[in-house]
């Protein structure tokens, strides 16, 4: 399976929307339509600070998405980046759409000087952590969230 990773553009909405609703309901969420459009405002502004989406394509169908930001940190001179959400459609899952959109995101953090890419995920979400303890460096943290 050839995986081709580009930047998302403002003729992608229907499809961005697809996948994001799929990454939702794999965590069994759900967000209000004005929020879609917010994200989706963002994720194509320029700001140094704004969201930033990928998409990861097999021919002309679109299989995965990733969105990740860059933001300052006390303990470091560089700024670090946030993979917020990662996904790959159930029909492209366990053929390295996720390992491509992760590296495609280190190649990004690399351009910008940015040494750290952290992202959280569910507890129970085994198959994916299988990947991650790959490709990155499990923390002790514990996420709380107000």
């Amino acid at each position: 399976m050839r995986i081709d990773i580009r930047p998302l553009t403002a003729a992608d909405r229907d499809i961005w929307a697809e996948l994001w609703t799929g990454y939702l309901t794999f965590y069994e969420s759900t967000v209000a339509p004005a929020v879609y459009d917010t994200t989706f405002q963002r994720l194509l502004e320029d700001g140094s600070y704004e969201p930033s989406c990928l998409l990861a394509w097999e021919g002309e169908e679109a299989v995965g998405l990733v969105h990740y930001l860059f933001h300052r940190h006390c303990w470091r001179q560089e700024n670090v980046c946030y993979l917020q959400d990662l996904f790959a459609s159930e029909t492209a899952r366990g053929k390295g759409v996720g390992r491509a959109l992760i590296e495609a995101v280190y190649v990004v953090a690399d351009r910008e000087n940015c040494p750290t890419v952290y992202w959280t995920t569910a507890e129970d979400n085994h198959i994916a952590r299988q990947l991650y303890d790959r490709i990155a460096q499990k923390t002790p943290f514990i996420k709380y969230q107000r």
